[in-house]
């Protein structure tokens, strides 16, 4: 059976609602509205990231295609005009210039089918650009968005600290020559009971668990040694007796 003087038991009160206190802020701070947000941009983000690296990849074949498209075009330009300066000059016999204008010809028709496939591969690298500059300015505008929410995280983080070290510091007074044993028993009690290891005893209703207690329990724990440390039947909280209101 654990005892410590009712004093004691008294101003373990005060150091669970420190406690209590203490519990709220770290929840917030796990909870923030901008750690929530940040999450939202972060996998926004990877999204778009994601986007980009396809498009790149895109725009890296479609480039390689235009490269291999020019040079498609020019190799056929050069035999052209290599076929119209002989042409032009006059030399060889009526066979072969015929041979000439026929292979001009059918150079025309390749140089314009190759200009059709190469416009229609810049039509589509130009499109390509156009979405990766969209991706960009949309990522631009998400970072922007993010750099305002880990500021607001932040700031809050730092307020929210700077109560938590101000609390230690209360607790610290608070909890300052407390009987050992019993701290000790609220420790153990308030890691097993959701960071509540100590409640008032306010008429028959244990302010922990918010039950009522039987009235011959309430009695027998009214009568029991004022040092005794006495535990709530139903959710095994420390039950701290108050002084009995005066009646008039």
């Amino acid at each position: 059976m654990t005892t410590a003087p009712l004093e004691d038991q008294r101003r373990l009160l005060e150091v669970q609602a420190l406690d209590t206190r203490a519990a709220q802020i770290a929840h917030r701070q796990r909870t923030l509205p901008a750690i929530a947000r940040i999450t939202e941009l972060d996998a926004r983000l990877a999204d778009v990231d994601a986007s980009r690296v396809a498009s790149r990849t895109a725009l890296s074949d479609l480039k390689r295609e235009v490269t291999k498209a020019d040079a498609d075009v020019e190799q056929v330009r050069v035999r052209a005009a290599r076929d119209q300066a002989r042409l032009d000059a006059g030399t060889g016999t009526a066979k072969d210039l015929q041979a000439i204008t026929s292979e001009l010809t059918a150079l025309g028709r390749r140089q314009a089918e190759l200009e059709e496939v190469e416009l229609e591969v810049m039509e589509r690298l130009e499109a390509h650009e156009s979405v990766l500059a969209e991706l960009n300015s949309a990522a631009a505008v998400i970072e922007a968005q993010k750099a305002e929410a880990v500021a607001e995280r932040d700031a809050d983080l730092a307020v929210l600290t700077a109560e938590l070290v101000a609390l230690e510091v209360d607790r610290a007074a608070k909890a300052e020559g407390l009987d050992a044993g019993l701290v000790k028993l609220y420790d153990r009690l308030r890691a097993q009971s959701g960071g509540l290891g100590a409640a008032a005893l306010r008429g028959r209703r244990c302010e922990g668990c918010r039950l009522e207690l039987n009235p011959m329990d309430v009695e027998a724990i009214r009568k029991a040694a004022p040092e005794q440390v006495v535990l709530c039947e139903e959710c095994g909280r420390i039950l701290v007796r108050l002084p009995e209101p005066v009646r008039g």
